[in-house]
């Protein structure tokens, strides 16, 4: 029977394996080959169970003696929903998995860990080379993305790495390059990528710490806005962190920290670790741990802890959950000084670790009720981070002002040496674990303010009803027409003026509620940025003086913080679908962090004022360095390749990284700012649009400008993908030297990509290329291949569009341009596309040009 059913496996095209599997069957096959179909039983009689409660549901194995990479479904228990999984599984001297051993499997790679499947959920190696996860309902829930380039193979390798390949053997995809929480030996993590642990030991769907490659070192931090940093390994020399490409691999006996370009091939320093024969993996631990596992007789072990926090287990971020006071590894809540717990108390008094809540919550509304709870020799684990420093705030006095000026500020935290009027001012917009600080073993002093809320006592004031009465005399019979005419009158006047008056004072109070209401909805956000007072970026932009540009829905103005950090404010002009693309700026770009993203600083929601904060971009809008420039100021062929890329990876980020699908939907030069060192960041999130992951698609109202919509838009069903086509147009701009619509130009010539397919025809593409770039003539093969990808992203049909994620591979050399495109790019559907009038509801943004977003 098991013999049988390995032939049935090697031989069909198309295969249903109803799952869990017979301990008795033999998982010798790393591979798999196009349509191979698997299907989540409903039989779970003979699935392969642990002690624990685990289950597995192995698809594909790498089978050796001792610990085996296996590829398929893993549950928790109690099992009743399953993450498709990379796991290490203990095979017998017959290559079998059993399950008679104590120790459970280890899952080191989830595809789905926020969106379990179901039972009779499929896995597809579909014919067009694509690996699809589907639930019960056929809703596509993860898929690798790689239909139509070619791909032949689906393996697990030696290394533990499920790989997609073509006929040639090359990699496709690969799991290595989409960490979760874990890393194998032989597998690096770049800048872009991080490793972000589970919610819980049991919970696989992703928690608030992450450990991420910047320039400098290795970083880990816990996820709030802006992150904060608990712990860092980075360069000696300062020299070394700027300008470079940063990468870490993990090996036998060592991380390994490298910087390319400097000695190639040689790390630049290591972290060393314990050096084992035996299989082992790294994993960031949900309590923000960095450990080292190995397999030693016949068990998991615990081999070494990669971070080396200073002073104690307290400096980890959520040792005693958020606002507990770890000391000597036990728990508090804050208290007051004369020890009663006035302001917090336990989430949950048996489990003190879980943290502590405000008896009552702080509320922007009742600022002149905020005060500070005072814990002395207090301190905090982001105080190991420098840039978390507010500046200019010496003084314990100025640090606790600074942030009783800032609602979104939580805590003033002060650490010092000898002098309190000389230190370090943290103002947290989150509170995570706090430590009881020892200035022995610190060897500094430290004092938090923790902001809570003072009880209102609102004592009701006396009501004296004063009633007035008087009696008309006389007698009804010598009251004339003429009287009763005018107290009709005056009484009418008077009934209407109080209807009046009352409606009048309805709205303003209704206006005020739904102001406040507004204001709420920020405060119930989680994750939020900073939040400012409209005051504070009054003064900061010197009453709106240094104006730098107007968009859609607002103007932008260059502004500077007390800490002397440049900013750039944008003050919402406009109602109605103004609010919404404020509310969608703020959620969007306040839940994502990504070097090619430009940051929110914080927001302002105040009556009538909203504004967004956002980093000061000193090299202005992409479309400033691309139209209209000259032969000495035009970017060369070099900085215009690091740009693409640049905006590449932002997408890819939007589109992948982040726990719901983000389109932008209005992908142009004005909307990708250049930082000082040219550093290209997609900005402007108004009209974006969060897709679930359970979504394929979603159905909008057509929005973005014209030049850059993709086809689909004239059925308003869009993906992702309608970024993709607008990155395409943008590439084009940056090669071209030239808008997409240049209703000046010649009719034949005003249409760019019409005008990119005629000479596609002739092969005269290099006529295109921007006159005044002096070396892209030189590097004509590699601007002909830029093209090439741009046109690939230009695709009529969505389907045949690359994901962004290949765009960047293809960028930095990992992948080739599919050479099966479609050149006829101005198809019937799209010719129907008209451009709107002046002021069409049906475009947002479609007049307003961000040529001076950030201004120089």
């Amino acid at each position: 029977m098991a013999s049988a059913s390995l032939l049935l496996l090697l031989f069909t095209s198309t295969i249903s394996i109803f799952l869990p599997l017979a301990l008795s069957r033999r998982f010798d096959y790393p591979t798999a080959n196009l349509s191979t179909l698997w299907t989540l039983g409903p039989s779970l009689a003979h699935n392969i169970s642990y002690p624990d409660g685990s289950t597995v549901l192995p698809l594909l194995l790498r089978g050796n003696l001792g610990p085996s990479f296996a590829f398929g479904f893993f549950c928790y228990a109690p099992c009743s929903t399953f993450l498709l999984s990379i796991y290490i599984v203990y095979t017998n001297s017959a290559s079998m998995i059993t399950n008679l051993i104590i120790a459970p499997p280890r899952v080191v790679w989830s595809a789905n860990p926020n969106r379990p499947a179901h039972l009779n959920a499929t896995v597809l190696f579909s014919s067009d080379g694509d690996l699809i996860l589907r639930d019960a309902d056929s809703s596509v829930i993860w898929s690798t993305s790689t239909s139509g380039h070619g791909a032949q193979n689906l393996s697990v390798l030696d290394s533990g790495n499920l790989v997609v390949l073509n006929r040639e053997g090359r990699q496709l995809w690969d799991s290595f390059d989409h960490p979760t929480d874990s890393l194998l030996l032989g597998q690096s993590l770049s800048k872009g990528q991080r490793l972000t642990a589970n919610s819980s030991a049991t919970n696989a769907t992703t928690g608030q710490l992450y450990v991420e490659i910047l320039d400098d070192g290795l970083h880990a931090f816990i996820d709030s806005n802006p992150p904060q940093l608990y712990y860092a390994k980075t360069f000696s020399g300062s020299s070394k962190s700027k300008n470079q490409s940063t990468f870490v691999t993990f090996n036998n006996g060592s991380i390994d920290i490298f910087v390319l370009f400097l000695q190639p091939g040689v790390p630049d320093f290591s972290i060393p670790l314990p050096r084992d024969s035996s299989c082992q993996y790294l994993r960031l631990e949900d309590n923000g741990h960095f450990r080292l596992y190995g397999w030693n007789n016949a068990q998991w072990k615990y081999l070494a802890e990669v971070f080396d926090i200073f002073p104690d287990d307290c400096a980890y971020p959520t040792v005693c959950g958020q606002y507990g006071i770890c000391s000597n590894g036990q728990c508090t809540c804050p208290q007051s000084a004369d020890g009663h717990s006035n302001y917090f108390k336990p989430l949950n008094s048996r489990e003190i670790n879980l943290g502590c809540s405000a008896v009552t919550p702080i509320s922007c509304k009742s600022v002149e009720s905020h005060q500070f709870l005072e814990l002395d020799s207090v301190s905090y684990f982001n105080s190991i981070d420098p840039s978390a420093i507010t500046m200019n705030m010496a003084d314990i006095e100025s640090c606790k002002q600074a942030c009783l000026r800032n609602c979104s500020c939580k805590a003033a935290l002060f650490q010092y040496g000898g002098n309190a009027s000389s230190g370090s001012c943290y103002l947290p917009s989150q509170i995570f674990s706090l430590m009881d600080n020892k200035p022995a073993i610190t060897h500094y002093n430290s004092s938090a303010f923790i902001k809570v809320q003072a009880a209102l006592s609102v004592s009701p004031s006396p009501v004296n009803d004063t009633v007035g009465s008087g009696t008309s005399q006389g007698t009804t019979t010598t009251q004339s027409w003429r009287k009763k005419l005018v107290i009709g009158l005056i009484s009418g006047f008077i009934v209407a003026g109080l209807i009046v008056a009352f409606i009048i004072i309805y709205v303003r109070r209704r206006a005020k509620q739904l102001e406040e209401e507004e204001e709420d909805q920020f405060d119930e956000i989680p994750g939020m940025p900073s939040r400012f007072s409209y005051e504070e970026l009054k003064s900061a932009t010197r009453n709106f003086e240094e104006k730098l540009g107007k968009g859609g829905f607002g103007t932008v103005f260059k502004g500077t913080l007390s800490n002397g950090t440049n900013i750039a404010v944008k003050r919402l002009d406009g109602v109605g679908q103004a609010k919404k693309q404020f509310l969608a700026e703020v959620v969007t770009i306040g839940s994502i962090h990504h070097i090619n993203l430009v940051s929110l600083v914080g927001f302002c929601v105040e009556k009538s004022h909203k504004l967004l904060v956002m980093e000061y971009m000193p090299n202005g809008s992409l479309d400033t360095w691309i139209f209209g420039k000259t032969k000495d100021s035009a970017l060369d062929w070099r900085n215009r390749c690091n740009i693409i890329l640049n905006i590449a990876k932002g997408l890819s980020y939007l589109h992948e990284g982040c726990r719901h699908t983000i389109v932008h939907m209005d992908i142009k030069p004005q909307n990708i700012l250049l930082d000082e060192k040219f550093i290209a960041k997609v900005a402007d999130f108004g009209l974006s649009k969060l897709i679930d992951r359970d979504q394929s698609e979603i159905m909008t109202r057509m929005r973005g400008t014209p030049g850059y919509l993709a086809p689909e838009w004239l059925t308003s069903i869009i993906t992702e993908k309608v970024d993709v086509y607008s990155f395409g147009i943008v590439v084009l701009e940056i090669i071209c030297g030239r808008k997409n619509l240049e209703p000046s130009l010649n009719e034949e010539a005003v249409n760019l990509v019409g005008l990119i397919q005629e000479k596609l025809k002739d092969d005269r593409l290099v006529e295109l290329f921007d006159q005044n770039s002096n070396d892209m003539q030189a590097r004509k093969e590699e601007v002909l291949e830029m093209m090439r990808l741009a046109v690939w992203c230009l695709q009529s049909d969505c389907n045949r569009r690359p994901s962004m994620s290949m765009v960047v591979k293809v960028l930095e050399g990992f992948s080739d341009v599919d050479v099966n495109i479609d050149y006829d790019l101005l198809g019937n559907d799209y010719a129907q596309i008209k451009l709107p009038e002046i002021g069409s509801p049906s475009l947002v943004d479609n007049n307003e040009q961000y040529s001076e977003l950030v201004g120089r």
